[in-house]
């Protein structure tokens, strides 16, 4: 299990949205943020304060990634010629956790990153058992033949709170997916907001 699979609710409270748009979160309920001084604390926040936002929320997003991990895509985004908040995003969702939960093969980006792990993923017909994993546009990625009976992978592809968006081809019969083409930020079916423009921000300054 994730290392922060129990606190995936603290940080929809903490951001004091619902970042993946799910029906339990609580802040559905409450809008302020966790913990007893929770209710004290929306203060009107800086420019630092809003950058520092914006990259809690989209680092949250795909699993709570570490600083190091997400830094270290923003440093290829940066690399890479174009927009880096754009970049950013098309690196993001080119990670092998993130293509198994848009395609729904998963209810949630954290137990992607657990089914990824145990070896239920094939791409291109090899096992990959790294969430991180780089997929390429054409590739293929399927549910081994062993887990294709899981009861929730069944229960995930009918949840109705999300669709498959159009830059991935997924066929729940076959419980396989072909990643098209890397995404643009519009492309991307966030609940809410996202703002890589104020990670990049963020970064430049820090």
């Amino acid at each position: 299990m994730t290392k922060r699979t129990s606190a995936k609710y603290k940080i929809d409270r903490r951001m004091g949205e619902n970042i993946w748009g799910r029906p339990k979160s609580p802040v559905n309920r409450r809008e302020y943020g966790p913990g007893q001084h929770g209710q004290r604390r929306k203060g009107k926040l800086s420019d630092f304060g809003i950058q520092l936002r914006a990259k809690q929320k989209l680092k949250g997003y795909y699993g709570d990634l570490t600083e190091k991990q997400f830094r270290r895509i923003y440093a290829e985004a940066e690399r890479v010629k174009g927009d880096t908040g754009e970049n950013l995003i098309g690196l993001l969702e080119r990670r092998l956790d993130a293509i198994v939960y848009r395609a729904k093969f998963v209810p949630t980006v954290f137990a992607a990153r657990q089914f990824v792990n145990h070896k239920h993923v094939r791409v291109n017909g090899k096992i990959v058992n790294i969430p991180s994993y780089r997929v390429k546009e054409g590739d293929v990625i399927e549910v081994r033949d062993r887990s294709k009976q899981m009861a929730a992978l069944i229960e995930a592809t009918q949840l109705p709170e999300r669709d498959v968006p159009d830059y991935i081809e997924a066929d729940h019969s076959k419980m396989s997916a072909k990643f098209v083409r890397t995404p643009a930020l519009g492309d991307v079916p966030y609940p809410v907001m996202m703002e890589p423009n104020l990670v990049v921000e963020f970064y430049a300054k820090n």
